[in-house]
């Protein structure tokens, strides 16, 4: 019986944890898994990441000097980097210099959690040397390749897949069951109080217009939580101003989205993620106009959609479906709809989790075949000191790392010789920093920049 393969995830957030894992799961279905989360202000609480459903073998907080320790000492197959661009170098430089020749090192595989809507060079050129750059879709792949050989860089590391997590039941209508309206709400998208409070008194005014249905308002965190994006305006404050108080059939959730989703048969959001899942599953979806279609809202990536509009057309009855071109072009391909980019217009066989495990065969191909290999060469990022010296070292530096890849001195703080003691210690007051950070990002900053702008 063939030994099962051994893999390192390293999240810095609950979300990019789901899509790690995922991943992991997707190109290596029989792991040993390893979890690790970056130490930094969105490492998740375990509510977070028992929420989230997808469980390691072992898990463990880390700096980055501490993860790069761990994977010489550790000898992992392979290597998902579920991370910000910057971590992502930053790391990539780490194992340059680990391996600094061809040797037998993990695989290294980097990608996105969900929509790419800003930062698309800074982003991708920041991912550059992984031996895989996963695209959750044939657009993204496109406009992946197009950025690396737009600077002279080797593309050939992009993979074109889908979201890991795509998959669930299709939908089937309410029936005798309430209809259910689920609006999945984003840390950051809008980002004033304004905006979201019009968002929540839309629902809120929904749910009276329609006291036959389940308004219900999706949450990504607690307040003092945080996610992979600072949220400064949390709706669970927002609720508690709402003139007249939320109805009684409109009512704030938290929960795994995959399992919001089996009882939901309207999911409206200005641009989540959660929009693609709703769409792999055929359930009517819409992307809200109300604050205009624009870059900063990430709203504009579904242009040509067809899941575009309004709280005004939702409350009239409108129940909007994906086209199917877009959908297709999107990485979302619902199990038994034919896919229109494909010759025959061919249907995909089974549940929607068997064609998503079919658009991660290319992946799980080339991750077999570098398993394979006697050797790697060292990872080569686009990033050097002679590409761009004076955004570099920074990014390293933030890491703990010279500009050379390596830790810093002290960088990666040995635990083994000290007291249980003195590592709960460490631990209680890491989390009250960390506490007070988000104490500050949600209650402090607001008040200041309204005071600014007396």
């Amino acid at each position: 019986m063939p030994e099962r393969k051994r893999v390192a995830v390293l999240a810095d957030s609950d979300t990019r944890w789901k899509w790690g894992a995922s991943t992991a799961r997707r190109l290596v279905p029989d792991h040993q898994l390893t979890g690790y989360l970056l130490r930094g202000r969105a490492t998740p609480t375990a509510r977070q990441l028992g929420e989230v459903g997808v469980r390691a073998d072992r898990l463990a907080e880390v700096t980055c000097a501490e993860f790069l320790a761990e994977i010489e000492r550790e000898h992992y197959d392979v290597v998902v980097l579920a991370l910000v661009g910057g971590a992502v170098q930053a790391v990539l430089h780490g194992a340059r210099a680990l391996w600094p020749a061809p040797a037998r090192r993990p695989v290294l595989v980097t990608g996105y959690v969900g929509v790419v809507y800003e930062k698309l060079a800074d982003g991708l050129l920041l991912r550059h040397g992984a031996d895989l750059v996963l695209a959750n879709s044939r657009h993204d792949a496109e406009r992946f390749r197009a950025v690396y050989e737009g600077v002279g860089a080797d593309a050939g590391a992009v993979t074109e897949t889908a979201l890991p997590f795509l998959g669930g039941a299709p939908y089937e209508p309410a029936g005798s069951r309430a209809h259910t309206v689920v609006f999945a709400v984003q840390p950051s998208v809008p980002d004033n109080r304004g905006d979201r409070a019009y968002l929540l008194e839309r629902a809120a005014r929904h749910a009276r217009l329609h006291p036959e249905r389940e308004v219900l308002v999706k949450l990504r965190s607690k307040p003092g939580e945080h996610t992979t994006h600072l949220e400064e305006q949390p709706y669970q404050r927002l609720a508690e101003r709402v003139p007249g108080g939320l109805p009684a059939n409109c009512r704030l959730v938290y929960g795994n989205m995959s399992e919001v989703l089996d009882g939901t048969d309207l999911l409206v959001t200005v641009s989540s993620t959660a929009a693609l899942e709703s769409l792999h599953r055929s359930i009517p979806t819409a992307v809200l106009t109300d604050l205009g279609i624009r870059e900063a809202l990430g709203n504009h990536h579904f242009l040509g959609s067809g899941c575009l509009a309004s709280w005004d057309q939702l409350d009239s009855g409108l129940l909007p479906e994906g086209d199917p071109v877009w959908l297709a072009a999107h990485g979302v391909r619902p199990a038994g709809t034919p896919d229109p980019s494909g010759p025959s217009g061919k249907a995909a066989v089974g549940t929607a989790a068997d064609a998503d495990d079919d658009a991660h065969a290319v992946a799980r191909a080339k991750v077999a075949g570098l398993l394979a290999a006697a050797r790697l060469p060292p990872p080569a990022p686009h990033y050097t000191l002679t590409t761009a010296p004076g955004y570099l070292p920074g990014i390293l530096a933030r890491h703990r790392l010279a500009p050379d890849g390596r830790p810093l001195p002290g960088a990666a703080r040995r635990e083994a010789g000290e007291s249980r003691l003195r590592r709960r210690l460490r631990a209680h007051l890491r989390e009250a920093a960390r506490g007070a950070y988000r104490h500050g990002v949600q209650r402090v900053a607001p008040v200041i920049r309204r005071l600014g702008e007396l």
